[in-house]
């Protein structure tokens, strides 16, 4: 399996890495969805800019999501 860091991939392949792996290339209005379980979140886009534009990894970003559902 070929890297997903930002340091390894174009940002050409993280659009692609976002649509394909993140969202199921579903291709349905994300507006309202929450098929990609982000709990009506609204745009995934809007949510991977940052690692699609090489600011944070992918890891970052599900970790800063997922913190106010994490419970010590």
């Amino acid at each position: 399996m070929k890297s997903i860091l930002i340091k390894d991939t174009t940002r050409e392949e993280r659009i692609r890495i976002v649509h394909e792996a993140l969202w199921g290339g579903c291709g349905i209005d994300c507006e309202f969805c929450s098929g990609c379980d982000n709990r009506g979140g609204g745009r995934t886009e809007a949510l991977y800019q940052p690692y699609i534009d090489g600011q944070k990894e992918l890891r970052e970003i599900n970790e800063e999501y997922s913190a106010p559902l994490v419970r010590g």
